[in-house]
């Protein structure tokens, strides 16, 4: 028997799936949180080593690296639906054991673990978003994701602030805390449904028009899902003439987006310190909060402004913002904090579309690897602006780092130049075949 929804349901699924993929994202900003909380206690507790706390404190980081592509060859070969519900199985079930680690190699492998489940969560998260939402509010809801993990990171802080300061609880508990959120989310997870588009990729045409109907508000939508056409996607094929620029702009675009915010605002207290302002961790947090608002702004903006302005501009004003911090040696204390408010509220605007891009100009046969690629090259991106700020800092001095930050903004706005399409409005359809359609109408 057919099974229609009404307009209000396929809004409340529509509310429930933003929900359940957003939680992804709060996962990520938790447990990326948390550590910093109590890092030095496990230190202390465990007696580790400075290699062994770096590896602790990077292993969710490695995880997602090898989760992401994983994860999203699997979503591509098996469903978004399966994948979705056993990648937080992994997450909930490591998290758990946190509660009994007693050792620097337990706690490495169990984040490791986790890491994998979250770079998973991204590849099958955003497909399956973008290919449920309708064309109208795809990007806003992408954008959302980024806003969740800034969610996910605060909460992160805040909860272990007041357990370790107040409550005194055992590090092992502060740690094991995602367990509680990774539950609920699993259970939010059961009974969602496969992607229509994924279906259509199988030659299992009445099950996706029978899901379509049942869930996509927009009847252009529906439509659109009998343009999809079977075809099977490899590692190989992110790099045919197909997908090649596609793949190539994702990933250097967001390689270049989070490379010197991770930088910046992992050490932004003690960067800030350096430039004269004497409480460094009161102008930390003023830097985070100019990223959450300008991820906001994004979120807002997206479906008006167009993904290319939001894009492009905002990675030249950076660039600007940091050559300004690197040259101007003798600049008031007040002007350096507002630079680098001026640096994170841009750079979280053209971060949140980070979470947009691959999921539109992939198609359904690699948007879950294609994601995946991007993640893990954006986690090398990642890792190199944390572990090189600190060395250059010291090494380099303040004006080079700055100056080779700046760099990393301009490669970002040469590359969204040049490659960047515009998807807003536009079907799922016409996603990962842009080079067939006139360059003129990309840059209008």
């Amino acid at each position: 028997m057919e099974v229609h929804s009404s307009p209000a349901q396929k809004r409340r699924f529509l509310i429930r799936l933003t929900g359940v993929v957003s939680g992804g994202m709060f996962l990520d900003g938790y447990i990326l949180g948390i550590i910093g909380t109590v890092i030095g206690a496990i230190q202390t507790d465990l007696s580790m080593s400075v290699f062994a706390e770096g590896a602790v404190a990077s292993a969710a980081l490695i995880g997602i690296f090898i989760g992401g592509p994983l994860g999203g060859w699997l979503t591509d070969k098996l469903g978004r639906k399966l994948l979705f519900s056993l990648d937080l199985i992994l997450f909930a079930a490591a998290s758990f054991v946190q509660f009994f680690v007693d050792s620097p190699t337990e706690l490495f492998i169990i984040r490791l673990l986790m890491g994998i489940a979250i770079g998973a969560d991204y590849s099958i998260g955003w497909p399956l978003q973008a290919e449920f939402s309708p064309r109208r509010l795809r990007g806003r809801l992408l954008a959302l994701q980024e806003v969740l993990w800034y969610v996910g990171f605060v909460t992160a802080f805040l909860i272990g602030y007041v357990m370790v300061n107040v409550w005194h609880l055992d590090w092992r508990f502060i740690l094991g805390t995602s367990t509680f959120p990774a539950v609920a989310l699993l259970i939010a997870r059961i009974g969602m449904p496969e992607s229509p588009r994924w279906l259509m990729q199988q030659k299992r045409e009445a099950d996706a028009m029978r899901i379509a109907e049942r869930y996509l508000e927009d009847p252009d939508d529906v439509a659109d899902i009998s343009n999809e056409t079977a075809a099977k996607g490899s590692f190989r094929s992110l790099f045919n003439d197909h997908n090649r620029r596609n793949v190539i702009f994702i990933s250097v675009f967001w390689f270049c987006a989070v490379t010197p915010y991770f930088a910046i605002a992992t050490f932004a207290a003690s960067v800030l310190e350096k430039y004269g302002l004497s409480d460094g961790l009161a102008g930390g947090i003023i830097v985070n909060a100019a990223a959450m608002f300008g991820v906001m702004i994004s979120v807002i903006a997206i479906e008006r402004v167009g993904r290319r302005r939001l894009t492009i501009g905002p990675q030249w004003i950076c660039a600007i913002a940091l050559v300004i911090i690197g040259t101007w040696v003798s600049a008031p204390t007040i002007v350096i904090l507002i630079l680098f408010f001026v640096f994170a509220f841009f750079n979280a605007m053209y971060t949140a579309l980070t979470g947009v891009y691959p999921g539109e100009i992939l198609p359904t046969e690699i948007r879950g690897l294609g994601t995946g690629f991007a993640c893990a090259v954006s986690r090398v991106g990642a890792a190199m602006g944390t572990f090189l700020l600190p060395w250059a800092m010291t090494n380099l001095g303040g004006t080079t780092t700055m100056i080779i930050a700046s760099l990393f903004c301009v490669a970002g706005a040469v590359v969204s130049q040049k490659l960047a399409p515009e998807m807003t409005g536009r079907a799922l359809s016409d996603t990962g075949r842009m080079q067939a359609i006139d360059a003129k109408e990309l840059t209008s």
